[in-house]
């Protein structure tokens, strides 16, 4: 594997050899990363792979005009064709006066340790990674005779170097690694029920014990045994950290300037205006160590920062690359995002709810009936509008306990509602991927059932 200063090296003559050929700008990423993937059913290998890969993609300007290309073909030939024909696709493109690099003056680097990268994934040996993924499949096996069969286990590794370069004199790279445990088993009781968990870490060191997650995953499997459907009610609503999260992945697509400035959100024109419950407060991180969606820069060179997106349930920023910030006469935020294809588009640092006071024991305690869910189904969301129709599975509460598990049952709401309905926060905030979130107590949802 190339050193991070050979790979900042290449990308920066890449660029220059664009603006050599007729670019008035241009920018590249090059990908140099090793990976490894493996899924073990029933004590057996149903796959293993492992694949190291190397890409770069150039993005060239003609005036306002500007086109991208990608290749995995580092050779002095096929660098030669692949900025020709970015520059001829650049010339036919429209013009989009909000496009080009950021301001020289935005541009740099976090200089401290963001902790993103660990040798010991690397380091993990095959067989060890096999046998984590066997370990946790077989103690969710092991651990009730109702689990007699599974999905799969899977473990899987990635570690590697990101570089960004463009022709305003930036360039700079950084490495990351990753790694993460799973299994599914199926629980049968009469029906059959499957369910899943799961550990994630940037260094092999931190994996959650491959059993506990198999133990886990059971009893997830094991709760939905005998699950019902309920009629239809207006009633509070818990989520769990899993699901808060994919609430919280609705407000991300409400809040990226793609939508805003083409007011295709509920929160476009809303800055400044109370959006939310006051005990809600949601960050954009990218500064979090070992945060799955921290990084010295974003995908433009802007420097790594924190942006405060709801305070106390006030809208106080949008998330924008350059393109978007352009487009709504505003500041980048840091949230270019890019892979070795196409432009920069929005995506998150580490995004998350801020963490409340209350243990998610307490919240469920506090709901005299209700619905504790643990899955959802569908994508029924209209950012838009904030309509909210989603499938659901969980646990019926009644009297401050888990009582049965439901399936087969749909919440309905408006996103505009929810926010401003959210009754407590958990204190159980985990950071498992770029967005998180706590245990949330929701008032008065439709759950339609029988």
């Amino acid at each position: 594997m190339a050193t991070n200063n050979d790979l900042e090296q290449f990308a920066s003559e890449l660029v220059e050899r664009a603006v050599r050929a007729g670019a008035s700008a241009a920018d590249a990423v090059v990908r140099e990363a090793d990976e490894f993937s493996t899924t073990v059913r029933l004590g057996k290998i149903e796959s293993l792979k492992e694949a190291a890969s190397k890409a770069l993609g150039l993005r060239a300007f003609v005036g306002d005009r500007s086109a991208t290309s990608y290749s995995s073909d580092f050779s002095s030939q096929s660098l030669a064709r692949l900025v020709e024909r970015t520059l001829e696709m650049a010339r036919v493109t429209s013009e989009d006066s909000a496009s080009g690099l950021p301001p020289a003056e935005l541009l740099g680097r976090y200089s401290g340790d963001l902790q993103l990268y660990h040798s010991d994934v690397a380091e993990l040996s095959t067989e060890r990674r096999i046998e984590l993924a066997r370990v946790a499949e077989d103690a969710a096996l092991q651990s009730d005779p109702r689990i007699q069969n599974s999905e799969g286990a899977w473990f899987e590794a990635s570690w590697g170097t990101k570089v960004y370069a463009n022709s305003l004199g930036f360039a700079g790279s950084y490495r990351s690694s990753y790694c993460a445990v799973s299994v599914a088993p199926i629980a049968q009781d009469g029906g059959m029920q499957r369910d899943y968990w799961y550990s994630v870490a940037r260094r092999a060191g931190a994996l959650e014990d491959a059993a506990a997650v198999g133990r886990k995953a059971a009893q997830r499997a094991l709760r939905k045994l005998g699950s019902r459907k309920v009629p239809t009610c207006r009633v509070p609503v818990v989520f769990d950290p899993e699901t808060a999260r994919a609430l919280l992945g609705h407000i991300f697509e409400a809040v990226r300037g793609d939508a805003i400035y083409r007011s295709a959100s509920f929160l476009a024109g809303k800055l400044g205006e109370r959006v939310a419950s006051e005990q809600i407060t949601v960050l954009d991180d990218g500064l979090r160590p070992g945060g799955f969606g921290s990084r010295p820069f974003d995908d433009e060179g802007i420097p790594a920062s924190v942006t405060p997106v709801i305070e106390e349930g006030v809208l106080k920023n949008y998330l924008l690359n350059c393109y978007t910030a352009r487009k709504l006469n505003l500041k980048t935020t840091g949230n270019a995002s890019r892979g070795i294809a196409g432009a920069p588009t929005v995506g998150p640092k580490n995004f998350y709810l801020a963490a409340g006071p209350q243990p998610p024991e307490e919240i469920l305690g506090s709901v005299k009936s209700g619905f504790y869910v643990t899955d959802l189904i569908g994508f029924g969301v209209n950012i838009v509008t904030g309509d909210y129709s989603r499938g659901a599975s969980g646990v019926w509460i009644e009297d401050g306990k888990l009582t049965y598990p439901v399936e087969e049952v749909t919440i309905a709401g408006n996103l505009r509602t929810m926010l401003n309905q959210i009754e407590a926060v958990g204190s159980d905030l985990e950071f498992r991927s770029a967005l998180a979130a706590p245990t949330l107590l929701v008032g008065g949802l439709t759950v339609a059932g029988t």
